[in-house]
């Protein structure tokens, strides 16, 4: 086995998105030029009382969201009427339609805590 050297190490940046919520984007979504794939790693924490306006009713055009609760709770919804809810230590594997919008709403444990992450895995069909 051998081991591979590290190309490149970058910090997370600051970012602002759905209804005045602050995110730090680890990386983003785009494309290397010899990839089949684009990946988004967006890192959510705050410690107040839930997310100000959270993400409200948006489309995902069809991508792959993977999200993880570490505090706190996160309630989705989509005009499909599914609906539900992630809390601490829970996964949420969502393949969003094409056409269907959603929306996702944060909240702050007791104690004021909301910390997760979300990557979005997408692929995109190779060029012949």
């Amino acid at each position: 086995m051998s081991i591979r050297p590290i190309k490149r190490l970058s910090k997370s940046k600051p970012t602002l998105e759905g209804a005045g919520v602050h995110l730090r984007r680890a990386f983003g979504s785009a494309i290397h030029p010899t990839s089949t794939r684009s990946c988004c790693w967006t890192i959510f924490a705050t410690t107040f009382r839930g997310l100000p306006g959270g993400f409200p009713w948006h489309p995902h055009r069809g991508i792959e969201t993977i999200t993880y609760v570490l505090a706190g709770t996160v309630e989705h919804g989509d005009s499909m009427g599914n609906h539900g809810a992630i809390g601490a230590g829970d996964v949420q594997w969502m393949t969003a339609g094409s056409g269907i919008i959603h929306q996702e709403m944060p909240k702050g444990d007791p104690t004021g805590s909301m910390h997760g992450f979300q990557l979005w895995p997408t692929f995109r069909r190779r060029s012949k």
